[in-house]
């Protein structure tokens, strides 16, 4: 009878799997016999990539932070003359295609956060990179700094609030009011002309 060779798993199999766990059941779930079960491997294979649970907590945290801060400088990366067009691709991506795992995630990063100041601290530098890189964009727009911060916060508070909430049924023309708050955040206000005198 041929034997069925052994599956090996690498480090970031491992964190990919306590990261899909993360969104299901959340901080408590991301269990080594939990992973071990979802992999169809033994709790032994574990232990040739991490120490212990702590150290593929602190994988999962850098993991997730070094891929959100990737996709938020790709996706905010002021392109020269597109730069408000850009904006509107931002609150698009981020509000009308995120998808559910990504959010459910997003969600229980910030629940773990809640109790875990290692977390916390991950969750803190990620939405200060958001913000940061928001505003850049705002401000290759030509709005002052002071607006361009608003924006910024302006632009997470509806993309975050939007993700949580389950708004159909709420008007006929959800598509409408979405494009009407993106122009809200994204458009340049016209120039102030002086009155005649």
């Amino acid at each position: 009878m041929e034997k069925t060779p052994r599956l090996q798993l690498d480090r970031s199999t491992w964190i990919q799997t306590a990261l899909d766990t993360l969104a299901d059941e959340g901080v408590t779930g991301v269990r080594v016999e939990v992973l071990a079960k979802r992999l169809h491997v033994t709790k032994g294979s574990f232990y040739w990539h991490f120490k212990d649970r702590q150290d593929l907590l602190s994988g999962v945290l850098e993991t997730w932070k070094d891929g959100r801060i990737r996709d938020i400088i790709k996706q905010t990366r002021p392109e020269a003359g597109g730069e408000e067009a850009q904006i509107f691709r931002v609150i698009d991506v981020y509000s009308a295609s995120r998808n559910r795992k990504g959010i459910l995630i997003e969600l229980a990063m910030r629940e773990w956060a809640r109790r875990d100041p290692a977390a916390a601290a991950i969750v803190e530098e990620v939405d200060a990179w958001r913000l940061r890189c928001a505003r850049e964009l705002f401000l290759a727009c030509g709005i002052p700094m002071h607006e361009a911060s608003t924006r910024s916060m302006l632009l997470y508070a509806y993309v975050f609030g939007v993700s949580m909430m389950n708004c159909e049924k709420f008007d006929g023309d959800i598509a409408r009011m979405k494009d009407d708050i993106r122009d809200l955040i994204a458009r340049r206000p016209p120039p102030v002309t002086p009155a005649a005198s």
